[in-house]
């Protein structure tokens, strides 16, 4: 069982970076609303270069509204150091390819640990070539997505690519009830599915039953 503190392993080195000199780190985000509170947070040590990698991502438009919503929420939030903005390719034959077999698998499962390790390895190669000293997702601050699984597939990324792994476990501290006030300040478009065709069709199939379910009920109601 992975009982490991990631709060308290990010507070350790937090502590420990030299005033006057924040290191660099590269942020892999998902999306803007996620990345609100981490850069509110993180900001204040780090210089930090958002790179905003998600193939997985479906339809086009839902990508580039997401996209638009990073660069702008980067744009407006008053932060400590400036933060850069660097987009990945848009590719989602790769993500296909990258979880093929696994379509049918539910939100949560081994579908989306090979969505992580596509996400994850390509931003430590990023993080690589961009010299950073740290690297870390917005991912963590999702109730729905376990920490453990994320800081174990970014300390295999970051470890293969020769990149520092900053442990996170985003949503503590308040952290996501932070982001919400933050994307409520904003005005950011939050979006109600992960991102890839599968979690859609999920989340549209539970609204469904939900629907079924709700009719049925007043069914019951009418006929007593």
């Amino acid at each position: 069982m992975n009982d490991r503190n990631y709060q308290r392993e990010l507070d350790k080195i937090l502590e420990n970076i030299p005033a006057g000199d924040p290191p660099r780190l590269l942020l892999h985000s998902c999306c803007a609303p996620c990345s609100s509170y981490v850069l509110e947070y993180l900001s204040a040590y780090f210089r930090i270069t958002v790179f905003y990698y998600n193939p997985n991502i479906a339809p086009s438009e839902e990508y580039h509204r997401r996209v638009e919503e990073q660069r702008r929420l980067i744009s407006q939030m008053p932060l400590k150091h400036p933060v850069e903005f660097l987009e990945g390719a848009y590719d989602p034959a790769c993500f296909y390819d990258a979880v093929r077999g696994l379509e049918a698998e539910p939100e949560g499962g081994r579908r989306c640990r090979a969505c992580f390790r596509l996400r994850l390895f390509e931003a430590a190669r990023i993080a690589a070539l961009q010299k950073a000293d740290y690297l870390a997702t917005t991912l963590t601050i999702s109730p729905l997505k376990k920490a453990p699984v994320l800081n174990e597939i970014g300390e295999e990324a970051a470890a293969a690519h020769g990149v520092a792994w900053l442990p996170s476990d985003f949503k503590k501290k308040d952290g996501f009830r932070r982001s919400g006030e933050l994307s409520r300040e904003y005005g950011l478009y939050r979006q109600d599915y992960c991102g890839c065709v599968f979690s859609r069709r999920e989340r549209e199939a539970k609204g469904d039953l939900l629907k079924e379910k709700q009719q049925e009920n007043e069914r019951k109601s009418d006929s007593s």
